[in-house]
């Protein structure tokens, strides 16, 4: 399970990231849009999250750091959910920036502010399952030994698998 949450969302962090990456002012120009951080650290953002998203996408392809990028990329989606829905209750007609371009929307366009939100808390769900168990076998952090060999869902197997104790007699 945690094999397949990391894939899906390295995947579509390294896709987010790449088609900003190649055109960062429309980065900025897409965080600007909400309307939320002050100009000089919209432009940080704008800069900066590309770079990011790539680099925790591939933290969870490797399976490395596994834990501290689940984290990572759940905080991230719950910022993009919370900046949406924002966006949303504030009547802006953006579009979310989320896979490169962003900002006002032309004449006649509609957001698809539920359908991103409902898609980023999916994703934002998928970090908490990263974040929470065990990396899985095809991490790297299991094959460095970086991880117990225990996770939290497995206390049910260990109580089974353990002998039972004697009972000594007086």
């Amino acid at each position: 399970m945690t094999t397949v949450s990391r894939l899906v969302m390295a995947g579509v962090l390294i896709v987010a990231g790449w088609g900003k990456i190649g055109t960062p002012v429309l980065s900025v120009q897409a965080v600007e849009a909400y309307e939320l951080l002050p100009e000089s650290l919209a432009r940080v953002v704008g800069y900066g999250l590309p770079i990011l998203e790539i680099v925790v996408g591939v933290l969870l392809v490797l399976g490395l750091l596994t834990r501290a990028a689940g984290v990572v990329s759940a905080l991230l989606m719950l910022a993009f959910v919370i900046g949406i829905a924002s966006a949303w209750a504030r009547g802006l007609r953006i579009d979310c920036g989320c896979f490169g371009g962003g900002g006002q929307l032309a004449a006649g366009e509609e957001p698809s502010y539920l359908i991103d939100i409902l898609r980023d808390f999916g994703l934002f769900a998928l970090g908490v399952i990263i974040a929470w168990f065990p990396p899985g076998r095809f991490a790297l952090d299991s094959a460095l030994g970086l991880t117990p060999d225990r996770g939290p869902y497995d206390d049910a197997e260990m109580i089974e698998d353990e002998e039972p104790l004697e009972k000594e007699n007086d």
